[in-house]
């Protein structure tokens, strides 16, 4: 079907809505992307891009734009709360042959996606119904405009509005921990991933490039606090590394709780889910953007190359599946080393830590 004048309707305007709305585009298609907030109302943090997503920035042809943004990651260390080594990880020994680890703000990477998708998002625009159709399917916007569409791609996050309209599944599930992301200036100097892992919760600092530095801390637990800051720096007070300078220098704190989605079914006729919206998960392997941008490439591949939209995305939820399940019990299994106490934990990692965090990205260093 490449090339062919199907009327596709992609909702959402983050990274995955995005994403997809460039891979059609390389396709031969002409999406139509909508978003419901304006384009000022996103929040802005650091995102660690590992090895994969820098391939499938590399499909989408924006691996050139990608480039001088933010700064090369080549390794990730781990220490214990007190700042001592536990382990290490070679990334480019790791990625070898896939793509290079790379961090920076996300609002660069959106501003790469969005020239890559053509700049045209209607903002503003809440979808309020999903109907299906003979072969399609009618969406109408609070507005009180509508459209007819051969195929809707619901790109709207883990509490996806498209998910609940199409019967596809409810709201998403609470994964356990209440996480703090901020980006620190005139911090400690930082060159690698550094994660300090304590008693149910952790605390990582990586370089963004230009002094700046992305903060990412977890706690388990959901309940958010009154004041994110001032819990920051109760809860991590006592660490040690690199931890006390970036306390010191941190300003404002963004706090949430992490989801997740599992579905039965990513696609409902005319109507298929990408991204978090699909298979939202806690972002311990931080592969929530390269998941998304992943699903870009392999949605259009199966659209260029199936008979027919049904077929596609019969083929794509096939392909896409099975890895995002890889995802989603790695992100569980090393979830679960936060309930182990430091004095039993620590010594394993000490011993064979980087291989056991490196076994968990083995299936996504192939193909997606």
């Amino acid at each position: 079907m490449g090339g062919s004048p199907l009327r596709i309707l992609v909702v959402g305007a983050g990274i995955a809505g995005l994403a997809v709305a460039r891979a059609l585009r390389l396709a031969g298609f002409r999406p139509d992307v909508t978003d419901r907030l304006p384009p000022t109302e996103r929040t802005d943090t650091g995102l660690y891009l590992p090895g994969n997503a820098a391939r499938a920035m590399r499909r989408l042809d924006l691996d050139g734009p990608l480039r001088p943004l933010g700064q090369v990651i080549h390794r990730q260390r781990f220490l214990d709360a007190a700042g001592a080594p536990l382990c290490e990880v070679d990334l480019d020994a790791l990625w070898a042959g896939v793509g290079e680890c790379r961090a920076l703000p996300r609002a660069e990477l959106h501003r790469v996606l969005l020239t890559g998708a053509g700049g045209a998002v209607r903002h503003g625009a809440e979808v309020s119904t999903v109907e299906p159709l003979p072969g399609g399917v009618a969406v109408g916007f609070t507005d009180g405009t509508g459209g007819e569409y051969d195929l809707v791609v619901g790109a709207d996050g883990p509490r996806s509005a498209v998910r609940a309209l199409a019967a596809l599944g409810g709201p998403p599930r609470p994964a356990g921990q209440v996480v703090y992301r901020a980006v620190v200036r005139g911090g400690p100097r930082i060159t690698d991933w550094t994660a300090l892992l304590g008693q149910r919760a952790g605390f990582l600092v990586v370089p963004l490039g230009a002094g700046r530095l992305y903060c990412y801390a977890d706690e388990a637990g959901s309940v958010l606090p009154a004041d994110p800051l001032a819990r920051l720096r109760e809860l991590f007070g006592d660490y040690g590394g690199p931890v006390p300078e970036v306390l010191a220098a941190l300003e404002t704190v963004h706090v949430e709780r992490t989801e997740e989605v599992e579905l039965g079914r990513w696609f409902h006729g005319r109507v298929l889910l990408v991204g978090d919206a699909a298979h939202a998960v806690a972002p311990t392997l931080s592969q929530g953007a390269a998941m998304a941008l992943e699903d870009a490439v392999v949605l259009a591949e199966s659209l260029h190359a199936a008979g027919s939209v049904d077929a596609a995305l019969i083929a794509y939820e096939s392909r896409r599946r099975p890895r995002t399940r890889w995802v989603r019990d790695r992100t569980r299994d090393r979830n679960r080393t936060r309930d182990v106490p430091p004095a039993l934990r620590d010594p394993v990692l000490r011993g064979r830590g980087g291989r056991i965090f490196g076994e968990h990205y083995r299936l996504l260093t192939g193909p997606p």
